[in-house]
């Protein structure tokens, strides 16, 4: 599938219905999640981050930039980049981000409204508002038609207001964004105020926890996609921080039985390679 053909796919799943987009962290998991039958995928900020040892919001722009672009080559379906908040405050510096981006041939990306202080967490509104715009137009002038997400993040930066989350979604979609993120909000009455209030544009909705959401209980709701963030990289991570310490503390292995087998492993990406993009 080419590139244009993704941006299209991608474009056509955000027309109806519900669809899980989740979020491997290498080659590897995006290969993986594609052969489950995903018809989408995202990178995760924080899932990339530890693989690389780093924090969360400590890897360099450019790293994103080429793990975005490895993520997208070796997916036949299409990417979504988290771009955190486009590795810039400032406006010219922020569209020439985020037309770096498009050229990695994701075919999304998200800009938030994080600032990157954690004592003063979110841009102010207006200028908030004037980053959706700026990285609209950068979007639209590199000619790529990727589907562009703006996420405001008090929920998870300890803003948790429903109005503000409101007001800010409200306008992001009027000044361009195609799809609405406000991960954090978890009741069944936050999701369905921000549903409402962008309706009919989108609502990305992150299930990050054991929150008893079924699939079809967030499509009923109205949500249209659903992403899991670095939940699925964790869930990597803690298994293989649980079976180290194990072996450490215990001297025991028991935390190998029942593991999927390194034959297995080797028959999906041997069977896999030939239907790998080329690069």
């Amino acid at each position: 599938m080419s590139v244009a053909d993704k941006r299209r796919t991608f474009h056509a799943l955000h027309q109806s219905g519900c669809f899980v987009i989740p979020n491997p962290w290498n080659i590897g998991s995006a290969r993986y999640l594609q052969g489950l039958g995903f018809k989408a995928l995202a990178t995760t900020s924080s899932g990339y981050a530890h693989s690389q040892g780093y924090s969360d919001g400590d890897v360099s722009r450019d790293m994103v930039l080429a793990h975005c672009r490895e993520i997208a080559q070796a997916a036949d379906i299409p990417v979504n980049a988290d771009f955190e908040n486009g590795y810039a405050d400032d406006p010219d510096e922020l569209a020439e981000n985020v037309r770096l981006c498009v050229a990695t041939g994701v075919a999304g990306l998200s800009i938030e409204d994080f600032t990157g202080n954690d004592a003063d967490p979110l841009y102010d509104f207006d200028l908030a508002v004037k980053r959706v715009r700026i990285a609209r137009d950068a979007i639209d002038k590199a000619g790529g038609d990727v589907i562009f997400t703006a996420r405001t993040e008090g929920f998870i930066r300890n803003r948790p207001d429903l109005d503000e989350t409101i007001r800010r979604l409200k306008a992001f979609a009027d000044a361009g964004a195609d799809c609405l993120y406000s991960p954090g909000v978890k009741t069944r009455e936050q999701i369905a105020a921000t549903i409402k209030a962008v309706a009919p544009k989108p609502i990305n909705f992150l299930n990050s926890g054991a929150f008893g959401y079924t699939v079809n209980d967030l499509a009923a709701l109205g949500v249209r996609r659903v992403s899991v963030g670095g939940t699925l990289a964790r869930v990597a991570m803690h298994a293989f921080v649980q079976s180290a310490r194990q072996i450490l503390q215990e001297g025991k292995f028991d935390s190998f039985g029942g593991v999927i087998s390194n034959a297995e492993l080797n028959k999906f990406f041997h069977d896999d390679l030939p239907h790998r993009p080329k690069s």
